[in-house]
């Protein structure tokens, strides 16, 4: 009797987490779920939704760091492995950007993958500038629409620099990226 009672409790927990995460995911609270997602990953890490979940979450609030376990973990379905090709690519830009960046490393003959993330539209913009000298900042205006650009820059930390991605649409900040 007490087994049955554990198992119920155990599954009820289980997806009580989900469901939270989801309902907070739903009313655009990513970091809220990120962190959750983070903190109970070993107890969901065969759950591909919820691993998704996770992932997406984690992405639309910048800890892209925090894909590539995701990314190792999404392969049992065609659904699991697509997000996980997703994810992949923009992990892989960030470092690459982040690289020619900081080190100067040259992106421009690479012919990558890309998605509608605003980190793979400016890694595809910084791409196409091919060899140049470092600059203090990049300006990108939006294929899509004019009145959207972007502006990337680094900032020096103490320990790291961090790249900076900030979006405008007519010259006012809407969103402020910042990764290391």
């Amino acid at each position: 009797m007490k087994i049955l009672l554990i198992l119920f409790l155990s599954i009820n927990l289980y997806a009580d987490t989900k469901q939270k995460m989801l309902n907070l995911y739903q009313n655009h609270k990513y970091e809220e779920v990120c962190n959750i997602g983070f903190d109970n990953y070993r107890r969901h890490n065969k759950d591909e939704e919820y691993i998704s979940l996770y992932a997406f979450a984690c992405l639309n609030s910048d800890y892209i760091d925090r894909l590539s376990t995701p990314v190792a973990m999404l392969k049992f379905s065609a659904e699991a492995r697509s997000n996980a090709a997703y994810f992949s690519v923009i992990l892989m830009q960030k470092k690459l950007l982040y690289h020619a960046l900081v080190d100067g490393y040259n992106i421009s003959k690479l012919d990558l993958p890309t998605t509608e993330y605003v980190l793979s539209k400016v890694f595809d913009f910084y791409s196409k500038i091919g060899p140049h000298q470092q600059r203090l900042f990049y300006l990108f205006e939006d294929k899509n629409d004019p009145k959207l650009t972007y502006k990337l820059y680094l900032s020096k930390g103490n320990k790291i620099d961090k790249m900076i991605i900030e979006e405008f649409y007519d010259s006012v900040t809407i969103k402020r990226h910042v990764y290391w």
